[in-house]
């Protein structure tokens, strides 16, 4: 019971981190809000995996460059350079997640809608290479 409740509150938290960091980049790479979204997603991580197998991830020795990315860019819009921090933050989470996009890929195909988009043939060639980048940093 204990950890369905906190895997809810992780979910939870990572949901409003990608919301803030969402709508701190509409209104024009907003600083507080930027912070906000990067604390409660890292947090919201914290409590889905636990602590100690997302301090495992994060530090893993092939993916330093990818979490020096993605931590330098997280601590990069604290100190109120937002645009900068955002797109390191970005490259960063790409080269973390990205032996995760097959599966999501995958995913999307299955849901009917979006499966139709990513088969059109002008989007399909690039949805496949990136879903094929499943090598580690």
């Amino acid at each position: 019971m204990v950890f369905h409740l906190s895997t809810e509150i992780g979910m939870g938290l990572t949901g409003f981190g990608v919301f803030f960091l969402f709508f701190g980049m509409i209104l024009f790479f907003d600083k507080a809000l930027l912070a906000i979204g990067n604390i409660f997603f890292v947090v919201g991580l914290a409590f889905v995996i636990g602590l100690e197998r997302t301090f495992r991830f994060f530090f893993q020795k092939h993916k330093m460059k990818a979490t020096s990315f993605f931590l330098g860019g997280v601590f990069i819009v604290l100190i109120g350079w937002p645009i900068i921090g955002v797109f390191l933050e970005f490259y960063g989470f790409f080269l973390l997640f990205r032996g995760f996009f097959p599966v999501v890929v995958g995913f999307i195909r299955r849901i009917p809608v979006l499966g139709y988009l990513l088969n059109l043939p002008f989007i399909s060639g690039y949805v496949d290479k990136v879903s094929e980048s499943n090598n580690m940093v």
